[in-house]
């Protein structure tokens, strides 16, 4: 059997949810490597386990973790992968050592499980047929600027993780540059005891006094079904001639734009 890397996602509250197989691949693993020995040992001692190997690896460490892993690897045993709470890799470390692990003779593979990103968009009641993952926004800079003007402008749900203590200005900052008629859903604590979901829009919802984790999901940009009228493209093709298009190049321009057959627009660009 090959060595294998396994991401072993962990419950994201109830500890009900940790599955059978995690259990089997946490028990068997030679070393298990952990965001925080304490709070995995107490997870593991839940479920009966005791680990023969454990290892710190988080952002600061996970780097200087690759040699150790490989290692393990190399003798033949396997090494789990787990998170405070949640998948591993997504917003939280594993990532590198998946880099590393694929560019070697081993294999990766993964125990899938609870997630509070695609717990959040399968409850929020948005559209959920495609939507986009951005983990947490920078906390400031041209850098939070640009990522909040990307969420602004994107058409698929978003999802955003965020701290108690940065919650009510990241709300603030959407509103800003979404508008206050954009509906956000705003989850915390998700399967715990005090799991809360609010509903509304940007501009009217009132989450209290911020505590937990959150996650926001936030709503896309409305998209206007609208059929297009023979004037709205004439008025398109307009602008395109006068920007000094051919009349070939401005058709295929607005056709591209709005999707309609190039053989049309270009015969309202000769009419």
């Amino acid at each position: 059997m090959t060595a294998t890397l396994w991401l072993v996602a962990t419950p994201i509250g109830n500890l009900g949810d940790l599955q059978p197989r995690a259990i089997e691949v946490l028990a068997a693993a030679d070393l298990v490597c952990c965001e925080d020995t304490r709070r995995t040992g107490l997870l593991l001692h839940h479920a009966g386990i005791k680990a023969k190997r454990m290892a710190v690896c988080n952002e600061h460490t996970e780097h200087d973790l690759i040699d150790r892993v490989l290692r393990v690897l190399d003798d033949g045993g396997d090494v789990a992968v787990v998170s405070d709470a949640g998948t591993p890799g997504v917003s939280d470390p594993g990532e590198r050592l998946v880099r590393a692990v694929v560019d070697s003779p081993h294999a990766v593979s993964a125990v899938p499980g609870p997630s509070a990103a695609i717990m959040a968009v399968t409850i929020s009641g948005l559209d959920t047929s495609r939507f986009v993952f951005d983990g947490f926004l920078p906390r400031k800079g041209r850098e939070r600027g640009a990522r909040l003007a990307d969420v602004a402008a994107e058409r698929r749900t978003t999802v955003l993780y965020e701290a108690p203590h940065r919650a009510l200005k990241t709300l603030a900052d959407l509103a800003d540059v979404c508008g206050p008629d954009r509906v956000v859903v705003v989850t915390r604590e998700l399967t715990k005891l005090h799991e809360e979901v609010v509903r509304g829009t940007l501009g009217t919802i009132d989450i209290g006094e911020p505590r937990g984790e959150y996650v926001f999901v936030i709503e896309g940009v409305p998209v206007d079904d609208t059929p297009l009228t023979d004037d709205d493209i004439r008025a398109l093709l307009t602008t395109a001639l006068e920007s000094g298009l051919s009349k070939r190049d401005a058709a295929a321009h607005v056709a591209a734009e709005t999707g309609q057959p190039k053989r049309d627009v270009y015969q309202l660009t000769l009419d």
